[in-house]
């Protein structure tokens, strides 16, 4: 399994949701490409 590391998102933020994907699973990903839209 790979970490996924979420950027900050404030202090009042403890959750989000994720609103879409932008890979699929076994899609090769480049460094700091965005994987998800956060809500």
């Amino acid at each position: 399994m790979t970490e996924i590391r979420v950027p900050t998102l404030g202090e009042s933020v403890t959750e989000a949701t994720i609103g879409k994907w932008f890979k699929k699973p076994g899609d090769a990903v480049a460094v700091d490409e965005p994987l998800v839209e956060l809500e």
